[in-house]
């Protein structure tokens, strides 16, 4: 740990014989886990593609990306669980890169007009957005030995002995 994360953690001093206030480092188990918890809840990246709202689902994947950030911002984590963090928003952010936020609501929509064209390349964003996040996932569960709730399992790399 360098001197300067020691010095983050440190919260007070007290005397008359000396001591110091410390904030404990965060678990990186906790904190993988927190994050797999929020996925649950994020249907856009477990939901059928053809019940997806493209404006709906873009929105979704901005609150995941200003999810992972805030985590992020929090620092005390291992390298490898921020690398994977950031591997995550990097993910989020090339998925929306083609949306422009387009109305008063704060919704987001595809800057083409052309919807046939717009369907397609949404479903094939969402499968790779899709496709990114369940390596994460599954590297997370591995990593940190945790469970993948049902919903999430869905996006899993498949095992290749399964057939």
């Amino acid at each position: 740990m360098k001197p300067s994360e020691i010095a983050g953690r440190i919260t007070g001093f007290s005397t008359p014989f000396f001591g110091v206030q410390w904030t404990p480092p965060q678990l990186d188990r906790d904190v993988a886990s927190a994050v797999i918890s929020y996925l649950e809840d994020r249907r856009v990246l477990y939901d059928p593609h053809d019940i997806e709202l493209p404006d709906y689902a873009v929105q979704s994947v901005f609150d995941i990306r200003r999810f992972l950030t805030e985590t992020l911002a929090k620092g005390g984590i291992a390298n490898e669980l921020g690398d994977i963090l950031r591997a995550m928003r990097a993910a989020c952010r090339k998925f929306a890169g083609d949306y422009d936020a387009s109305d008063e609501r704060g919704l987001y929509v595809r800057r083409s007009s052309h919807h046939d064209w717009e369907r397609s390349t949404f479903y094939q964003a969402l499968g790779e957005l899709r496709g990114v996040f369940g390596l994460h996932i599954a590297t997370l569960a591995v990593r940190y030995d945790l469970d993948v709730p049902d919903e999430l399992a869905v996006i899993l790399p498949l095992d290749p002995t399964d057939g």
